[in-house]
């Protein structure tokens, strides 16, 4: 090889590029294409797998990604389908067999792969698919569209082919048909069409759709479960209840078929609650099926009216599923049918099936089906008891289908209707007061009256009896009592029927042990059960207590129970009557009526020694122990409350009223009552001096009112008051229900308002404030509440009870007050704004708005003077109203701006307007005089400053009709002088209320100051008037006392009583005068130029009033006296002639007030150097007037005596003397000389004018001697034997007899009117006591003075009167002489040995006629003794010295 041809080489080497630019290209030749694409069909054929393929095209999209979004995702689906369409079409041309079928079969294998067809165990056997199943299966049907819409598809096809393959293996799933009816690739009525046995699959499939839970996690599991339940529910109802005017036949089987299927499910639902097993174990089950009676989801597939069709349909099947119970049944068992007692499936059942109807239609719909069915009675009233609970509407509707029944009852004497009629209306009162009336109320107000239904003929009342006659054998004990004690209106002629029926209830009462003798001693109907007839034996005790402490005397009730009702006695009433407990200090009611009973023999003596042991031993146990039964019910009230409050938030009213029914199930549990417990008693009687009650029934109360003050924060932080729902009421609703549970909570109510009201924070105040309005507004027309102690005369509202407590006495009290108040009438102002105006009142409690029309212009003084807007109706500003509840629960706002804004609202002036809301001046005075001077929040000064202010500013000039005076100021200082007694009064049952309320530091000062000072501004007005000065004040005071003290003691007050409220008064009045000016007691009057004393009124008041309320000495007081005197002076420089005037005046008194005379004589050593300085201050000089200056020389006489007996007695009157001598020596007994030398000074034998002298001291004597006999601890002994002295000068002429016959007509009126009207009606009691104390010559000289025997009968007959009414003195425990029965016996004896020993001619015709005839009911024997003088043969024809 040559050089050259190396170097060649190497320079002609090509680059790549040259390479391929010289390369050729060789073309395949055209039958090379062909046999490549025969090897790839045939390895196609080799390899077929068309169910592969599909997975493969469904795939297609993840295998390719597109970045270019749904469009290009669309494109890929596309394309993977026409691949499919067009691979399908060619193997089904090569098979020879259509392309739908070959696509079927593609698809049918595709889903047997999906769902599996593997064997699984039970416990892991799927309802639904996996979520992977789930996706794979969305896919297939996605593909199976895209055949569809090829037109490469058969549905129906596909449903055959899979339903055979099924029925092969297993029942089609249920999940497949919801899918391909979701996809549209076969209608839901297709598959119910095409196939003949889709009922028995399609219920089993529902059944156990139902029972299946999805495993933990799988959330759209569960999901897809609930949507297929409601899809297919949907669609079956669309299918069966659609309505046609001309349904085909196939039609007609569709509608059928899911009718039925529905009903199946119904029936497996009912089966499972009626088995309480079932019920454990599948209760969730059947709560998946409830929730697709729901009308806003089954919607979307029916129309509205089949949805009311289905709903009726499936109530009517509910309340005829298996009839098996009787009416008799019903009758017994109806008690354990109730709302709370019944499985909460049921009712939440009911509730779903009610929603799409009416009351009325629903109401109606069941008449219909109890007309034309036969029905399970269970299920009929347990439907009616939700849809009471649920719809608080639904009671007047019920009512009216009541009466619908008993008209059609007693018109055609259908039982059906009648029984039916019953059933309802014992159903409804089941469910308490809140829901319904009770039974007794119902069945008085149909049965009760000459109007009832029954009434109208002899007919209707038989078929009545006979319906309760033959129900007595199932009959529940309550409802016998109810026939029994309100027994159906029964004419005279008819009352036979009537007791056949109430002697076969007795009957039947004693069988069930259940006796007339549980059913209490007064009006009331205890429910079935020990515990509740124990609970009406407890309320008899509290009635028979209440009647005793009033009466004084064991209730006759009480006494014929414990001779003719014994077993009732000693096992009911007797164990509630000695319940242990820790008994007071001062003697209770209770208390006094046991040792009543005690000393009647009516307790054995061992249980009343158990009882006091026991009530010590409850003494040393801790009040607050609480019995172990009661933490179970009250951890489920917990519980049932904690649900309540927070069920709160979705403001769903069926679900509060099921939730609070339960709730009053629970507390019936606690406070066990009957049925008929708030109907029973008209009146609550509320102990508020007792503590509040202990252990678990505090607990309970206290967790009530905290839930319910936790729920009014939550619910007031969203929306005012008108716009929240009614959850309020019917929570108070359920209290009220229970007379123990609501004593119990207005006892708790009463001692938080009263002891502990500052202490509470705002939470607290704004709940109770709210529960106030509302418990004041549920009880409008319920039961009233009496006060125990009695600080309210008569029984009240609850709001009105309960406002009682709040105390304004004090600085802490008032805040406390105002808040609440503010808090209550904001509440019930907005609350009650979009009501009528009745309803709206029913929020506003009237003492609470009158409280803060005292309390806010006290503490605000810019309230006083500020006009308040009078705008125009603030009904139209429902935004204004609602600003007032904003400001009163703004926490950043105080009291006093809470309360300005209150008080300058429009909507709070315009309650002012109204009659029952405004302050009166009676009621200002009342809450005034009650307040505490130390702890007062105003000052002395400030207060004077205030009460000025509201007397002459406010209320002096305010309307009469609107409680002020009308500018009449006698009618302000009526009221004041009103208010000043009646507080002093009331001061005595205030302090045993409250002692803030009473005792010397209440304004009663203050009050005081201004009565003086109006007084004086009149008097000095009438006085720079032209008409006679002090006339009218004169006149005006005296006629206002007079009326107070006649309505104190007058006809109305009789009696004991009377007399000690005529006291009260008197001594009241008295005080008051004291503070007075004492010219206002004497009139000036002007005749003929001359000015004169006028004592006319002074001496009548004197006389009628001062005279019946003497304290037992029988003289005015000194202060009264002398301030009487001064008056008399004082006055008498308006005349011209003073001193003349006094004599005039004073000669007056002395022969018309004969009480003011023996007063002044009594007092006259600390009278005169009074009268003496004030005449001298007058201007009179160093002598009293003649008159008065008689009166001191028959002092300075009477107490000389003793040193000069000789000294002749000055010309004054017989009294004057009398008494001037009883003062020195014989009132006290203390100096017995001076009194023998007053005897011998006298000589009542020579001188009318000293016997005169010694006959009136002989009265002064022996009212004396009656003082010591009535009071033997309070006076000194001695009067009797002055008595024996003076008796004995004065024995032999019969004047003396007169003091002892100052009761009959005609005798002298000067002893009358020396003493009160007790004396006198106790005087005969005087002349038998002072008789027994004589010698036996003294008594016989006595018996000898003409006249003797007419006195001591009459005075007998008056004495056996005294003794049997029980007036008669206790006398001195010491000498049993003195005793009430040993003064009878011996005075019958002395007064028969009189008539015995009494000449013929004692007594004259007349006189024996008319001593026999007053005997003769009293004394048999005397009147027996008389007649023997009434021989006429020895008959004198004169007349006897009398």
């Amino acid at each position: 090889m040559s050089l050259s041809g190396s170097r060649e080489t190497v320079s002609t080497k090509r680059t790549l590029s040259n390479i391929l630019a010289g390369r050729v290209v060789k073309r395949p030749k055209q039958e090379d294409g062909r046999r490549l694409q025969g090897a790839s069909i045939q390895l196609l054929e080799q390899q077929q797998n068309i169910c592969s393929l599909l997975t493969e095209v469904g795939n297609l999209c993840n295998v390719f990604p597109s970045q270019d979004g749904e469009q290009k995702q669309t494109q890929s689906k596309g394309l993977a389908g026409s691949l499919l369409v067009s691979e399908l079409r060619r193997q089904a041309f090569q098979l020879g067999v259509p392309v739908t079928v070959l696509a079927v079969k593609m698809v049918l294998e595709r889903l047997m792969e999906i769902t599996g067809t593997e064997e699984v165990k039970e416990e892991e056997r799927r309802g639904l698919f996996s979520p992977s199943q789930r996706v794979q299966l969305c896919v297939l049907l996605e593909s199976v569209k895209d055949l569809l819409s090829e037109g490469v598809f058969c549905p129906k096809l596909l449903w055959q082919e899979y339903k055979r393959d099924q029925y092969l293996q297993k029942q089609p799933q249920l999940e497949v048909m919801y899918y391909l009816h979701f996809y549209n690739i076969l209608t839901f009525r297709y598959i119910l069409e095409s196939d003949e046995g889709v009922r028995s699959w399609l219920v089993s499939q529902l059944m156990d759709l139902c029972s299946w839970r999805p495993p933990e996690g799988e959330d759209e599991t569960r999901q897809v479960q609930q949507r297929v339940l409601l899809t297919v529910a949907g669609l079956l109802v669309g299918a069966g209840f659609e309505l046609s005017s001309e349904p085909a036949a196939g039609d007609q089987r569709i509608s059928l078929l899911c009718c039925s299927v529905l009903d199946d499910m119904l029936f497996w639902l009912l089966d499972i609650v009626e088995n309480s097993l079932a019920l454990q174990r599948d209760g969730a089950t059947a709560k998946l099926w409830i929730q697709i009676f729901d009308a806003s989801l089954c919607g979307a597939s029916a129309s509205d009216e089949a949805l009311r069709c289905f709903f009726k349909h499936s109530l009517t099947q509910t309340l005829t599923y298996k009839p098996r119970l009787a009416v008799s049944d019903a009758v017994a068992l109806q008690n354990e049918w109730t709302f709370a007692k019944v499985c909460t499936l049921v009712t939440s059942l009911f509730r779903k099936l009610a929603v799409v109807l009416g009351v009325e239609q629903l109401l109606s719909h069941l008449q219909q089906v109890l007309e034309t069915h036969e029905v399970n009675w269970k299920h009929v009233l347990c439907f009616l008891s939700t849809l009471l609970v649920h719809n608080p509407c639904a009671e007047p509707s019920l009512r009216k289908l009541l009466s619908r029944l008993l008209s059609s009852a007693f018109e055609s004497y259908e039982l059906e209707n009648l029984i039916t009629a019953f059933l309802l209306a014992r159903q409804g009162a089941l469910e308490g007061p809140g829901v319904f009336p009770s039974y007794s109320e119902w069945f008085k107000m149909s049965f009760g009256g000459s109007t009832g239904y029954h009434a109208t003929s002899k007919k209707s009342l038989v078929f009545l009896l006979k319906f309760l006659s033959e129900l007595v054998p199932f009959e529940p004990p309550q409802y016998l009592k109810v026939h029994i004690l309100h027994p159906p209106y029964v004419p005279a002629k008819h009352r036979s029927l009537l007791m056949e029926y109430v002697s076969l209830a007795k009957t039947r009462l004693a069988d069930l042990k259940e006796s007339v003798e549980d059913m209490g001693l007064y009006e009331a109907v205890s429910g079935a059960g020990g515990a509740a007839a124990q609970c009406q034996a407890v309320q008899d005790v509290e009635k028979a207590a209440s009647l005793f402490e009033s009466t004084g005397k064991i209730p006759a009730t009480v006494m014929e129970a414990s001779i003719f009702r014994r077993p009732y006695f000693l096992t009911r009433f007797l164990p509630a009557l000695l319940t242990p407990r820790v008994l007071p200090v001062k003697a209770d009611a209770q208390m006094s009526f046991i040792e009543a009973l005690k000393k009647a023999d009516k307790i054995p003596s061992a249980q009343y020694a158990s009882y006091m042991e026991a009530c010590q031993k409850q003494r040393q146990q801790d009040s607050t122990t609480c019995l172990d039964s009661g933490d179970e019910p009250l951890d489920v009230l917990r519980s049932q409350l904690e649900e309540f409050t927070a069920l709160l938030v979705e403001e769903n009213d069926g679900e509060i009223s099921a939730r609070l029914s339960r709730i009053s199930h629970t507390l019936s549990d606690i406070f066990p009552d009957g049925p008929d417990g708030m109907i029973r008693q008209s009146v609550i009687r509320l102990h508020i001096n007792t503590p509040p009650p202990s252990g678990p029934h505090l607990k309970v109360i206290n967790l009530m009112l905290t839930n319910f003050c936790q729920c009014m924060l939550n619910v007031s932080r969203c929306k005012p008051p008108n716009k929240q729902t009614r959850w309020a009421s019917r929570f108070v609703s359920v209290l009220l229900g229970n007379t123990q549970l609501l004593t119990s909570l207005l006892h708790r109510l009463w001692d938080l308002f009263h002891n502990q009201g500052p202490s509470l924070s705002a939470a607290h105040l704004l709940g109770l404030a709210t529960f106030l309005v509302h418990l004041h507004a549920s009880m409008s027309d319920g039961p009233l509440v009496q006060l125990v102690s009695p600080i309210l005369a008569t029984p009240v509202s609850v709001g009105e009870a309960l406002c009682s407590a709040l105390v304004c006495s004090t600085q802490d009290d008032m805040i406390f007050c105002v808040r609440l108040c503010v808090l209550a009438v904001c509440y019930g102002l907005c609350r009650g704004h979009s009501l009528p105006q009745q309803q709206q009142e029913d929020y506003i409690i009237t003492s609470l708005c009158k409280k803060l029309q005292y309390l806010i212009p006290r503490l605000l003084p810019e309230a006083r003077g500020a006009p308040i807007p009078t705008g125009g109706p603030v009904d139209d500003h429902q935004e204004n109203r609602t600003s007032l509840w904003s400001s009163a629960t703004d926490h950043r706002n105080t009291w006093r701006k809470t309360a300005w804004h209150l008080w300058r609202h429009p909507s709070f002036h315009q309650l002012g307007l109204m009659s029952q809301y405004q302050l009166s001046l009676s009621e200002w005075l009342t809450n005034e005089l009650r307040v505490q001077r130390r702890d007062d929040v105003l000052s002395d000064p400030e207060r004077q400053e205030y009460q000025q202010w509201a007397c002459l500013e406010l209320f002096l000039p305010r309307p009469e009709e609107q409680g002020g005076c009308g500018g009449d100021t006698k009618s302000l200082c009526s009221h004041l002088l009103t208010a000043i007694m009646d507080q002093q009064l009331s001061n005595q049952v205030l302090e045993t209320f409250d002692k803030r309320l009473s005792g010397p530091g209440t304004c009663l000062p203050d009050i005081l100051s201004r009565l003086q000072e109006l007084v004086y501004e009149m008097e000095l007005t009438h006085l720079s008037s032209s008409r006679p000065g002090g006339a009218d004040v004169h006149d005006f005071l005296f006629a206002l006392v007079s009326e107070r003290c006649s309505s104190a003691g007058g006809p109305g007050s009789a009696g004991l009583s009377g007399e000690l409220s005529l006291q009260n008064t008197v001594n009241t009045w008295n005080r008051v005068l004291l503070t007075l000016p004492p010219t206002l007691l004497i009139e000036v009057k002007t005749e003929g130029g001359r000015t004169t004393l006028d004592c006319n009124r002074m001496i009548e008041h004197i006389n009628q009033q001062q005279r019946k309320a003497c304290p037992p000495d029988g003289v005015l007081s000194h202060r009264l006296t002398t301030h009487i005197l001064k008056g008399v002076l004082c006055v008498s420089v308006r005349c011209e002639r003073w001193a003349e005037e006094v004599n005039k005046a004073w000669s007056q008194i002395s022969l018309r007030c004969p009480l003011l005379l023996v007063s002044t004589v009594h007092w006259w050593e600390r009278l005169s150097p009074v009268l003496l300085s004030l005449w001298g201050r007058l201007g009179g000089g160093g002598r009293l007037p003649e008159q008065l200056q008689l009166l001191a020389d028959c002092h300075d006489w009477s107490c000389s005596l003793e040193t000069r007996p000789s000294l002749q007695p000055p010309a004054a009157a017989a009294l004057v003397l009398a008494a001037s001598l009883h003062r020195v020596c014989g009132a006290q007994g203390s100096d017995r000389r001076a009194f023998s030398a007053a005897l011998n000074v006298m000589r009542p034998e020579s001188r009318k004018q000293d016997r005169e002298v010694l006959l009136f001291l002989f009265f002064l004597c022996v009212k004396d001697f009656l003082s010591e006999l009535l009071y033997p601890q309070e006076t000194h002994r001695g009067a009797g034997s002055l008595c024996s002295d003076l008796l004995s000068v004065l024995v032999d002429a019969a004047d003396w007899l007169l003091i002892f016959k100052s009761n009959e007509p005609g005798v002298l009126p000067s002893f009358t009117m020396m003493t009160s009207e007790e004396f006198t009606r106790l005087m005969p009691w005087a002349f038998y006591s002072l008789l027994f104390q004589q010698s036996p010559e003294l008594q016989h000289k006595a018996a000898c003075c003409p006249g003797f025997l007419h006195t001591a009968v009459l005075c007998f007959v008056s004495l056996q009167q005294l003794f049997l009414g029980g007036h008669t003195p206790t006398g001195d425990p010491s000498d049993p002489q003195m005793q009430p029965l040993q003064i009878v016996s011996q005075a019958r004896r002395l007064l028969l040995a009189a008539i015995s020993e009494a000449p013929p001619a004692a007594l004259s015709t007349n006189q024996l006629t008319l001593l026999q005839a007053r005997c003769a009911d009293v004394d048999p024997d005397v009147a027996a003794a008389l007649s023997v003088l009434s021989d006429p043969h020895s008959l004198s024809p004169e007349m006897d010295f009398l």
